[in-house]
């Protein structure tokens, strides 16, 4: 074997990576169950225990490097939702209104009527909003002008009259791009400061859509109106350090008195308060700084009784670190300190306490800077702001600002950001600046301080220039902020999905346990079936493949769902596939007479096509899933190509390795076992012979499928809907029909109620108000939900809105209409898509169209079949039979199985009209599809078996689609041999008898 070294090198490296990745998840495992045994049952103190480790060192990887528990729980292996428990939302922020109000609301009539049509449109349309808009506008009146109608006084510099309308086209473009993408930084500073472990948020393909994964999450009510709320930009004017340094150190006493006393006078505090408002802070000041110094100049045993000593005298500075220099002299500005994310709720606490609030002045308040001082993002500012208003809001919000965008200094070098206001604005803005020359002006975005920009002089005229940031896309987050306050159109919920923890960490439970229960029966299977030589080194190579699998997995950052786990247990049994190839190859070699060295050597060689062909069908079909699927679908494609890559690399190599290996020791090296030695071995069954037999039979169940959609039609899911799905969990069990009856009386429509996995489950589902879009309106149907099982005595009356989401209501799923639309165009896209590119490949590979059109209408046979039984058996199995996402990700896997059975008959065909050109070709190719029989029993027990274990023990949430995968299999299995190939060379010969007739 050639390369053998580089191969060896490049194994033991993935391993080495694969360990390393692994170790973080190991690690971050290895400290949340310390927190667990630290809490002892309390939810705070273990989320308290955590966060007083996020930022120390708890990890080094064999002394290279040092890792925080934040940098651990970063690199650790994600778990999906539906693993994990959380909420994933898919919001969109909609273009239409954000034109809408950059034409300042424009009554045009071509305007309007092109906005209406461009949203019929893109029912139809993967084009973006505004392209479609500029298409309609065209259409309705091509001499129109667009410039007459957002010649705003917004955007007066950018458009005229003259303008054309590709450049109006052009300016909608960038103004929507940054509304769009000033919303995502928006709720990714909300999520952050939400404290979510791992969340997931990124803006998807589709304009204006933004997914937000939150591992863990109970309160989605909160998460709700988190997410959909309106930004609020306030402009405020700030305290000096200097003014409210003394204060601070008053507070401080404050919370020691209050922290040391047991008995408080409530007159004596207030007495004191009012004398101790005059007295020079000068002796407190330099007793905190001496003592921080004595700290430091002391041993280790003194310095931890003196800090003892320092947080039990100074609470507050002990967490909030002054803002001096190293000489105790304040700094100017409104930075009154600076704190570790962690201690920022108690120093919160502190501050909002009564006693201490009073100590303050009525007009300081406080709030923390949304940007960290640090790379890290460890430390955050605390920002003293001063109320000048009777009503205690901020002077001026973001509703004056008019325009905002990023700019340059008079030089060109420097980045700053202009800023206009309409005059309302420009009145109370020109009095701010001319009260706070030399002081700063914060400006602050849902509560944190984004930017605090120090005033040179009074700013008249409603133009502003803020200098002073540091790069250029600071300048843009500062210029998207700013327009934020002028943003028409919030986000909305058009897609939910929530897992609860319970219902997580049943399917953690059921997947490991089909997993385990799958593998065990691939490794006994390939034990028995192929002996204790091969067989052992085909398990070898196989736990091997496992562990790159999740390795690469972990490296990736991939997030590992319940579906991804079906897939690597999928991948699994289908990388046994290249074993058996090789095996079987290597069998007929050594009945043909050779060594055993040379037929290891020509086995491999011969299987080479083979296996390569089948895994990239495969694989193509595995990257138009990842492509077009979304959630846990992507998941079990990431896993589906991984796995199809690690076991060509683990099945081609490996495996040979540990041959030669084996063959430097002994020659008495064994392939198939005494019980399984002549199975399928010397079979003689005429398939082209009986073809128009299996036509028939093939043609009964196609019509029978047809029949079904036309009677029973499909059981589509709110996948392709639209809809709301609820999955309740109840005390005592429960029938469907009453079910039903309750929730009809509060919806007003009857729902669809169904038993999802035990008596005491059901799964709701109801298109109640599902076209609203409010804020409101999910709370709203939760909240009829819960009034509906009341009024039946399913839950107890005193159950609140909160305990039912908590304790009852497992799982939740929203999929608007307008998003169920684009999951209808894109599974079909995905499997027109699909069955094109194996068209393709086929054509390439074979150079023969017919291995295409047989191939197709194979992978067209086992589609509608697997359908039709869907349409049959819904409503009659004991599980759910959906239409939805992963059935289409189920029939994209049965299309790449049934292709890879193909392609390997195919192949052997190939291989036999190339070696015996004189034989008539019926008999070549019955000899090819009886030579490949052992092979495709083989293959096909083993994935069967798979999918059983994971239909019985994978858990109701996938039940449907493993079932789906179990029939693929089944009829992938006898279209490849009964279907493809006959119809291929039917096809075939009725090309060469029409050519014949031609040249008569």
């Amino acid at each position: 074997m050639q390369n053998k070294g580089a191969i060896l090198t490049f194994a033991i490296l993935l391993a080495a990576v694969c360990v390393y990745q692994l170790s973080f998840t190991w690690k971050a495992q290895q400290i949340e169950k310390d927190a667990v045994e630290y809490a002892q049952g309390d939810p705070k103190q273990e989320a308290f225990y955590l966060d007083s480790i996020s930022g120390e060192e708890v990890y080094s990887f064999f002394g290279l490097k040092k890792f925080t528990f934040k940098d651990v729980k970063e690199l650790e292996m994600n778990l999906g939702l539906d693993l994990k428990g959380g909420m994933n939302v898919t919001l969109e922020v909609s273009v239409n209104e954000i034109i809408r109000a950059m034409s300042n609301y424009s009554t045009d009539s071509t305007f309007n009527a092109a906005l209406k049509r461009a949203t019929q449109l893109q029912e139809n349309s993967q084009a973006d909003f505004v392209t479609l808009f500029g298409q309609a506008f065209e259409e309705i009146d091509p001499n129109a002008k667009m410039a007459s109608v957002f010649n705003t006084l917004e955007l007066r510099d950018r458009i005229n009259f003259n303008t054309s309308n590709a450049d109006v086209l052009k300016v909608i473009n960038e103004e929507t791009d940054a509304a769009i993408d000033n919303s995502f930084n928006i709720i990714r500073t909300r999520i952050d400061r939400f404290g979510v472990a791992q969340p997931n948020i990124q803006q998807l393909q589709t304009k204006g859509r933004i997914l937000v994964e939150l591992p863990g999450v109970k309160d989605q009510n909160r998460v709700r109106n988190l997410l959909q709320g309106t930004a609020m930009l306030e402009f405020w004017e700030t305290y000096e350090n200097q003014e409210a340094y003394q204060y601070l150190l008053l507070a401080n006493q404050k919370i020691k008195d209050m922290e040391t006393s047991t008995v408080e006078d409530t007159e004596e505090v207030s007495t004191e308060t009012e004398n101790t408002e005059a007295v020079d802070s000068t002796d407190t000041e330099s007793s905190l700084l001496s003592e921080l110094e004595a700290g430091a100049e002391s041993d280790s045993t003194s310095s931890l009784d003196n800090l003892a000593d320092f947080k039990k005298d100074y609470p507050l500075f002990a967490l909030l670190n002054p803002s001096t220099d190293q000489s105790g002299q304040l700094f100017p500005g409104p930075i009154v300190g600076m704190a570790h994310f962690k201690d920022t709720a108690k120093i919160n606490e502190y501050l909002h306490l009564e006693q201490v609030k009073n100590i303050f002045p009525r007009n300081m308040t406080f709030r923390w800077t949304a940007k960290s001082a640090d790379a890290e993002g460890n430390f955050f500012r605390l920002i003293a702001l001063k109320i000048t208003t009777r009503d205690g809001r901020a002077p001026l919000d973001g509703d004056v600002i008019t325009d905002a965008r990023q700019d340059f200094d008079q030089f060109g070098s420097s980045p700053e950001v202009t800023m206009y206001m309409n005059s309302e604005g420009d009145k109370i803005w020109s009095r701010m600046t001319k009260e706070n020359i030399g002081k700063s002006i914060a400006i602050v975005l849902d509560g944190y301080v984004r930017s605090f920009p120090t005033v040179q002089g009074e700013i008249s005229g409603g133009r502003s220039s803020i200098t002073g940031l540091e790069s250029i896309e600071e300048a843009k987050d500062l210029a998207n902020i700013l327009k934020s306050g002028k943003m028409p159109a919030p986000a909305r919920i058009i897609q939910e999905a929530i897992v609860g923890p319970s219902l997580g960490q049943e399917a953690i439970n059921s997947g490991m346990l089909s997993f385990m229960i799958a593998f065990i029966l691939i490794l006994v299977y390939m034990f028995f079936f192929y002996s204790k030589n091969a067989g052992l080194v085909a398990n070898i190579v196989l736990v091997a493949n496992l562990f790159f699998i999740i390795g690469i997995l972990a490296s990736l950052g991939a997030v590992l769902t319940l579906p991804g786990i079906a897939g690597i247990v999928l991948t699994i049994g289908m990388s046994v596939d290249a074993n058996v190839l090789i095996y079987e190859r290597v069998q007929e070699e050594l009945n043909a007479g050779k060594g055993i060295k040379l037929a290891i050597s020509d086995g491999y060689k011969n299987a080479y096509s083979a296996i390569i062909d089948g895994q990239v069908t495969t694989l193509l079909t595995g990257i138009v899933l990842y492509l077009f699927g979304s959630g846990p679908i992507k998941g079990f494609a990431t896993t589906l190509i991984i796995g199809i890559l690690t076991s060509l690399f683990s099945a081609i190599f490996l495996t040979r390795i540990i041959f030669e290996w084996k063959l430097s020791k002994t020659d008495k090296i064994t392939f198939t076992s005494k019980f399984t030695k002549d199975w399928l071995r010397n079979t003689a069954i005429n398939f082209m012979g009986k073809k128009k037999i299996f036509y028939i039979i093939s043609g009964a169940f196609i019509i029978l499928s047809i029949g079904s959609f036309f009677v029973r039609g499909l059981n589509y899911g709110i996948d392709f809907k639209g809809g709301r799905t609820y999955v309740v969990r109840f005390d005592e069990d429960v029938k469907v029909n009453e079910v039903q009856d309750a929730l009809t009386a509060v919806f007003g429509e009857a729902p669809e109620v169904k038993t999802y996995g035990e008596s005491n489950q059901v799964k709701v589902t109801t298109e109640y108000k599902i076209d609203e879009t409010s804020e409101t309106v999910d709370n709203e149907v939760e909240e009829l939900l819960m009034k509906g099982l009341q009024a039946g005595n399913f839950i107890s009356s005193d159950v609140t809105l909160e305990q039912f989401t908590d304790i009852y209501q497992q799982s939740s799923q929203k999929v608007g209409p307008t998003i169920s639309d684009d999951i209808r165009k894109d599974s079909a896209i995905a499997i027109g898509f699909s069955l094109i590119i194996i068209f393709l490949y086929i054509l390439i590979r074979f150079r023969n169209w017919q291995y295409g059109l047989g191939a197709i209408a194979a992978l067209t046979h086992d589609s509608l079949i697997v359908l039709g039984i869907f349409s049959l058996l819904y409503g009659l199995l004991p599980f759910s039979l959906e239409i939805d996402q992963a059935f289409i990700a189920a029939i994209l896997t049965v299309v790449g199985y049934s292709i890879n059975d193909t392609v390997v008959v195919f192949d052997r065909i190939r291989e036999y009209l190339h070696i015996y050109p004189k034989r008539d070709r019926d008999e070549n190719v019955n000899h090819a599809l009886n030579s490949t029989l052992r092979r495709t029993f083989s293959t096909s027990l083993s994935t069967f078996a798979v999918l059983f274990a994971i239909f019985l023990f994978g858990g109701a949430t996938i039940r449907g689609f493993t079932f789906a995968l179990m029939v693929g299999v089944i009829v992938g299995t006898y279209s490849s041999l009964f279907i493809a190939t006959p119809i291929a060379f039917d096809t075939q010969k009725r090309v060469a008898k029409v050519i014949a007739k031609r040249k008569k």
